[in-house]
């Protein structure tokens, strides 16, 4: 079954039903059954989840009968605690909500079911919370944004040139912050599912960095932060918007956890692979921590309040999908160095 864009690209697992097997699911969902998409599809929902013990499963909605499929549009149902069979014999504990609609392949009505992991090792993450971890991360930029234009809109005539240019400069950076994360957002189910693609061409390095530096000092303009790059250096084959977001975040955090000021940006050329560094003269990263960093939501205990716990994950994903390499030093009350490795001659996947 032909699958839409927007079905594959959600980060939470979803199944569309017709209330008796499965006809369409996207990637995310196939990742955690542990098949693949054809395999998953067609699957009858008795044999996939282990049903509750008390009637009815969350795909039986309205009155709907076993073997019956959905009569009627409904609300969402309840969240239900199911298990769902993997190969091999294994059940997943999961949580699953569902929904019937009008299908949009047939005439008739259709389910939707959502469904996270319960529990799960330590940096596992369902869909959902990722959804609401990231989403928690757009209200900033977004509440600037509303800001700034209620401001221009309701005050135009008593702002001068240079104000109107400033706050304009400021929603241009917020909106590109929340694309941005809209992308990691994407980016997660992506890199889980080994569908992220790439859209390389020639990158120059320094100028990228020159242009990350200058964007980030639109949100803290206290920055000081030197680019060292060697005369010459040379172009990598790359996908210039993945490595803008793994440059962005490793700049945003050192000004964001370390300090803004004694940052630097450099490069090197190590025979068919260069490296970039981004190093900072904050408070170090705690042996403790430093294992840890690149864990999917792993936020340290110490110091102030982190992000969502996922730019480090997703940014170690990118750079490893060009085929390079992310790491990281630390010396407490030293500072850290934040360096990532890419090949000369276009990405090559692990």
């Amino acid at each position: 079954m032909d699958r839409s864009v927007a079905l594959d690209d959600l980060a939470v697992a979803t199944l569309i039903t017709d209330g008796v097997q499965v006809v369409a699911a996207n990637a995310a969902a196939a990742a955690i059954a542990g098949r693949d998409l054809d395999e998953l599809e067609g699957q009858r929902l008795d044999d996939l989840f282990v049903p509750p013990d008390a009637p009815p499963a969350p795909w039986l909605v309205d009155g709907q009968e076993p073997g019956e499929p959905p009569p009627a549009t409904g609300p969402w149902i309840h969240e239900q605690h199911l298990r769902l069979r993997r190969p091999l014999g294994e059940e997943l504990p999961v949580a699953v909500v569902a929904r019937s609609r009008p299908s949009r392949s047939h005439r008739g009505v259709e389910t939707v079911l959502m469904v996270r992991p319960l529990g799960g090792a330590e940096g596992d993450a369902s869909g959902m919370e990722v959804v609401s971890t990231v989403s928690h991360e757009l209200r900033s930029p977004l509440t600037s944004v509303k800001g700034y234009t209620s401001l221009l809109l309701s005050r135009w005539s008593r702002l001068s040139d240079e104000q109107k240019k400033t706050m304009l400069e400021q929603v241009h950076h917020d909106a590109d912050r929340v694309t941005r994360l809209v992308n990691e957002l994407l980016d997660i189910s992506r890199l889980e599912t080994g569908h992220l693609q790439l859209r390389c061409q020639l990158v120059s390095l320094p100028g990228l960095a020159a242009s990350v530096v200058a964007k980030v000092a639109l949100e803290y303009p206290e920055l000081e932060c030197g680019l060292d790059f060697p005369d010459g250096f040379p172009s990598v084959v790359a996908d210039p918007d993945k490595v803008e977001q793994v440059l962005t975040n490793l700049v945003e955090n050192a000004a964001k956890y370390a300090s803004p000021t004694g940052m630097q940006v450099s490069g090197a050329v190590n025979g068919d692979t260069v490296a970039v560094a981004v190093s900072d003269s904050g408070a170090g990263i705690p042996p403790a921590d430093l294992p840890h960093i690149f864990t999917k939501f792993y936020r340290s205990d110490q110091g102030r309040p982190s992000g969502s716990g996922l730019g480090l994950w997703i940014s170690r994903g990118l750079v490893e999908a060009h085929g390079g390499r992310l790491s990281a030093d630390s010396v407490v009350d030293r500072g850290s160095v934040f360096r990532f490795t890419l090949p000369r001659d276009g990405a090559r996947r692990r």
